[in-house]
């Protein structure tokens, strides 16, 4: 069996530790990122530049901006290189933990210096300033990259209990929620405690730099916190011989597949409108409202209520399904946006507004990244090869890009608006006024309806299609086994012997419900109806491929015999309701394995037949199949031999 260590076997306190400390990294990656995408424009369109000269500093303000945007959207093409190196890393403090370590130390530093004027670089020499800042920036970005790339992905290396690794990723949910919402909780009574000049709202460069210094310490100390409290597994299992992808390979990707292309470019511009909304929500309160302290306010009804809809979300979904649920959510943040435009300086409907555009945002995300998840079997199914890798890194590239072009923008709109050094709610102009309400209500909420235009014409992939996709895979997997897996020991002609992975009673294959099965469509085998829902590796195998639904599982023997688990027909349809998954693909599994836990009841309420069928999907290379146990008898998991068949002769 595939040698683990490390986590597996700690204790239950140590695994606790981990999460923790996962969670506590989540919280310090979502506090800087909130502040770098948010909170530091702020400060730069506010306080960096105040020369007395209102045409500089404004010039000064939109360079910044712009070198600020562009730098990200360098970084993005940089990504993909990051990430490669980091699948390269070997340390013996493990892959993922010294990047997030030098990651956080080093961003959190530079992100420090970047709430200063550089010694006053930025009135006495700005063409220095400049190029210092962008130097600054872009290293930080870089290193900001390389933590955040090397953080989401070291939950597989944490553990290979699926159990496990769904605790701890809800561990880092909560951490990332509090971290993105608390930030926007004590930035300004932050700022406004520690400023010297805290009378026009929105504080002073000495408030900002504190804020600006307590963010960096919360960086620091969150990432030590992950090198230090958790614990990379080591196995063979986490070998990497593939690079990682590229840009070419995205774009490619999207073009092969109409269904996440679709999807990405829903997302892509609904990333777009929401940013500019969310990176305006604090300018609204300091500028319009003229109280920037009940931005905490504000942030705070935030968090409790998206902690709430992210929990509801499953319900959500199984009641009205995924399209009904994304098109309740943009028509509620319509509303929300109609009614923010308003508002005024009424604080009950600026809340009510806000809240109404802001809550539904997890849940949407949710929902672009279970399709996401799905276009890989529609991807597998229409072009014959799965890329999970390349598909799931689109949504993190899409965010990275809404962001960036929003921060861009925003800077922009300060300008246009006045809302720059020196200004106040009582300066900003009728004229201001409207041309800022109109970058912040009118611009979004057209991205929205065309983002939502987009979603509800062209995707199509709904869950009842996934699920049909999904059964289509199971019912085609294993019909040829790569060379790697036919290194077979077993002599041309010699008897293979399969037990059963499943205590039950023994049903003959072609008596089955499902015509495809009953047909020997997709293999030859037999069927037992269980009597407890646990299943078994009936072979020393290889996990070649657990399904998503999890009602199914592929296993490849040593000597290349592809084995279907499939249990129930029509349970593609429960979506993993029931199911506990225990082993993951890669792994190498003894004969006795517990492979797959499922409740029988849920299968029966759900009026679901749940016999397991267990066949061999390359049945053409095996011959002389005959079923040793007649139908009705009841077996025992692994105990008694059911099916016998020979390898075919050359």
């Amino acid at each position: 069996m595939q040698n683990i260590s490390g986590q597996e076997q700690q204790s239950a306190f140590k695994k606790i530790i981990s999460r923790t400390s996962y969670a506590f990294g989540a919280f310090g990656n979502d506090v800087f990122y909130g502040t770098i995408s948010t909170y530091f424009i702020m400060f730069v369109t506010t306080h960096l530049f105040n020369s007395g000269d209102k045409v500089h500093d404004n010039r000064m303000i939109m360079y910044i901006t712009a070198i600020i945007a562009m730098l990200r959207i360098v970084e993005l093409v940089i990504d993909p290189f990051i990430g490669n190196w980091i699948d390269r890393t070997k340390t013996r403090f493990g892959q993922f933990k010294p990047w997030v370590v030098i990651g956080g130390t080093v961003t959190s530093i530079t992100l420090m210096v970047l709430f200063t004027d550089l010694g006053g670089l930025n009135q006495s020499h700005p063409i220095i300033y400049l190029l210092l800042f962008a130097i600054l920036y872009i290293t930080m970005d870089i290193f900001y990259s390389f933590k955040d790339v090397a953080f989401w992905s070291m939950i597989p290396a944490l553990s290979f209990s699926s159990k496990e690794r769904e605790r701890t990723s809800s561990f880092a949910r909560i951490g990332s929620t509090l971290g993105g919402g608390l930030v926007g909780v004590v930035v300004m009574p932050l700022v406004l405690y520690f400023s010297v000049n805290p009378a026009n709202g929105t504080g002073d460069s000495r408030g900002w730099f504190i804020f600006g210094l307590v963010v960096a310490l919360v960086g620091i100390a969150t990432s030590w916190v992950v090198g230090l409290g958790t614990k990379e597994v080591q196995s063979d299992l986490r070998k990497n011989d593939s690079d990682t992808i590229g840009f070419k390979q995205i774009f490619s990707s999207l073009a092969k597949n109409d269904q996440l292309m679709w999807i990405a470019l829903t997302y892509g511009i609904y990333a777009i409108g929401i940013n500019i909304e969310n990176s305006l929500v604090l300018y609204y309160f300091t500028f319009i409202l003229g109280k920037s302290t009940l931005f905490s306010v504000f942030q705070g009804v935030n968090i409790v209520i998206s902690l709430v809809s992210v929990s509801i979300f499953p319900k959500l979904v199984d009641k009205f399904n995924r399209r009904r649920v994304f098109a309740a959510c943009i028509g509620i943040m319509l509303a929300g946006l109609l009614i923010f435009a308003l508002a005024g300086q009424n604080f009950f409907m600026v809340m009510v507004a806000a809240e109404m555009f802001q809550v539904p945002q997890a849940v949407i995300f949710l929902v672009v990244l279970m399709i996401i998840s799905d276009s890989v079997e529609y991807g597998q199914l229409k072009l014959g090869h799965r890329d999970e890798s390349l598909t799931l890194s689109i949504r993190p590239l899409l965010d990275k890009l809404g962001g960036a072009l929003s921060n861009g923008i925003v800077g922009q709109v300060a300008v246009i608006a006045g809302m720059t050094t020196g200004a106040t709610a009582a300066s900003i102009t009728a004229a201001g006024q409207l041309k800022f309400k109109i970058m912040m209500f009118a611009v979004p909420a057209l991205l929205l309806i065309i983002a939502f235009v987009i979603f509800w014409r062209k995707s199509t992939l709904t869950e009842t299609r996934h699920a049909a996709i999904v059964e289509e895979l199971a019912k085609t997997w294993g019909k040829t086994v790569s060379a790697e897996d036919n290194s077979a020991t077993t002599g041309n002609g010699q008897v293979i012997a399969m037990m059963s992975p499943i205590m039950g009673t023994v049903v003959d294959l072609k008596t089955v419900s499902d015509k495809t099965f009953a047909g020997g469509q997709v293999g030859q085998g037999f069927a037992i109806k269980p009597l407890d829902g646990k299943v078994y590796a009936p072979f020393d195998a290889t996990v070649k491929r657990v399904f998503p639904t999890k009602h199914a599982i592929g296993l490849v023997t040593k000597d290349g015999v592809a084995i279907l688990i499939h249990i129930g027909f029509g349970t593609v349809d429960m979506r993993g309701d029931g199911f506990v998954s225990y082993v993951i693909e890669g792994q190498k599994i003894k004969q006795g394995t517990k492979l797959i836990e499922f409740w029988d009841p849920a299968i029966k309420q759900a009026g679901l037949d749940d016999t397991v069928a267990v066949v061999v999907t390359n049945q053409t290379e095996f011959t002389d199949f005959e079923q040793m146990q007649p139908a009705n008898t009841d077996v025992e998991a692994n105990s008694q031999v059911v099916l016998q068949f020979r390898k075919r002769k050359d």
